[in-house]
């Protein structure tokens, strides 16, 4: 939902979210209570870089539409753990 920024007479300035289609053009001011008319902001652009959107579009695309696959993925060599000799790590707990 759209985030909208309200101002009231008094310098009182604050935010909310309404659906587009169900904005007011003024409401009560959330610290006075006095009429508080909408003001034009500048809308807020994501920081993120092209690389975070498309990891954040697939994502959403996997949930809806999954790839289609013709099989199993081929076998590669056996995956082994790495072998440590730290003691410390023989307390924790195994796969």
């Amino acid at each position: 939902m759209p985030n909208y920024s309200y101002q009231c007479a008094e310098g009182c300035r604050f935010e909310a979210l309404f659906p587009m289609t169900e904005v007011p053009s003024e409401m009560a001011c959330r610290g006075c209570a006095a009429p508080a008319k909408r003001v034009i902001t500048a809308p807020h652009l994501s920081a993120a870089g092209s690389a975070a959107f498309g990891l954040m579009d697939r994502a959403a695309a996997s949930a809806h539409e999954p790839t289609v696959v013709s099989g199993p993925p081929p076998r590669g060599p056996a995956r082994t753990q790495p072998v440590t000799h730290n003691p410390l790590h023989a307390k924790l707990p195994r796969p």
